[in-house]
């Protein structure tokens, strides 16, 4: 079934109107009309295949909600009028070690990715949520709870989850300080998750225009990370720290603010190798690590979790011809904190 969507049909030119087919729902099945959809940096990359590794045309978005408006025989989970959500993933083996643990992210044979994936069932690409309808697996398919902003919720789906998933496996809570390093849409969803779970948040910034809004979210304390003596007054103090800049920084100077069996957890990727001193790791037995979003069943407990503590994204709303303009504005770090297109616009 033709449908309307976004796309890049190379590197160099902007996003625009591109029809796509969606496969009709099969007995497993949910057919969602996407109502909103979050912008999210990896869009940017893929659209001007920043990464190499774009198959065009791409159409972006991983950050989907909308109405159930079909369902397979054999979905017991959904009924049309439902409101769900579909993320990053839209399949994987379900078979492997990683899959039968819940973390579909890792999937050993290779999780299919909402957009720019081998979709095994066209024999295509799979094409993302800047388009007005989504046909996915119910295995994939994710219930918002009552409550939420539909809006406002689109980022969680990777924004949320990827700050999420290493505050919880990392048990950031009473008695731990914890750092943010970073106010874009990953950090301010980090101080929100760290300071719901108790736990002594620290947000680490290069701008002062910042500081204000870190201590409106949620942090205990705002760190000025330009500022060497402000700095140093955390040396040897931390539990955890999660970095979310893309940007190339240097590592070893939050290295150095982590207690004995500290970790600095990565879910921003920078696109050079970052150097790191071995005995900085060695002398405290401090940790280096990363995480990639969340599986299935975490992403849910987020969902979940947010509904029950009203937390969600700052959004900006724009029309899907603005889409352009945002990639841009995202570029300057001009967004409070994470661009949502209405779907809506899409259709008119």
């Amino acid at each position: 079934m033709p449908i309307k969507s976004f796309a890049a049909s190379s590197a160099t030119t902007p996003l625009g109107p591109f029809a796509i087919d969606r496969r009709e729902p099969r007995p497993t099945d949910v057919e969602i009309d996407i109502l909103h959809c979050g912008v999210c940096h990896s869009d940017l990359h893929f659209a001007r295949d920043e990464w190499g590794m774009t198959t065009y045309p791409v159409v972006p978005g991983h950050e989907i909600v909308g109405r159930v408006t079909r369902v397979g025989a054999e979905v017991s989970r959904f009924a049309p009028g439902d409101l769900a959500a579909v993320g990053c993933l839209v399949d994987s083996c379900r078979t492997c070690a990683s899959c039968r643990d819940g973390l579909e992210q890792f999937c050993e044979t290779g999780a299919v990715f909402t957009y720019n994936g081998e979709d095994v069932h066209s024999g295509g690409v799979t094409y993302g949520g800047f388009s007005e309808r989504i046909v996915v697996d119910d295995a994939f398919t994710l219930r918002v709870p009552d409550g939420l902003d539909p809006a406002r919720a689109a980022p969680l789906l990777c924004a949320g989850i990827t700050m999420y998933s290493p505050l919880r496996r990392w048990e950031a809570g009473p008695g731990k300080k914890v750092g943010i390093v970073g106010l874009g849409g990953l950090g301010h969803m980090g101080v929100k998750f760290a300071r719901g779970f108790d736990a002594e948040t620290v947000l680490f910034t290069t701008s002062e225009s910042k500081v204000a809004d870190g201590v409106k979210l949620g942090a205990d304390t705002v760190v000025l990370s330009r500022d060497e003596d402000q700095m140093k007054g955390h040396t040897g103090s931390f539990d955890l720290i999660v970095d979310t800049v893309s940007a190339d920084h240097d590592l070893n100077a939050y290295l150095s603010l982590l207690r004995r069996d500290g970790t600095l957890v990565l879910v921003g990727a920078p696109p050079n190798p970052q150097p790191i001193g071995v005995f900085g790791l060695l002398m405290p037995r401090r940790h280096v690590a990363g995480s990639l979003i969340g599986g299935l069943p975490e992403t849910q407990e987020m969902l979940d979790y947010c509904g029950k503590h009203d937390i969600a994204c700052d959004i900006e709303m724009i029309r899907m011809d603005q889409i352009n303009e945002a990639f841009e504005r995202m570029l300057r770090s001009d967004v409070k904190y994470r661009f949502v297109v209405d779907m809506a616009s899409l259709k008119s």
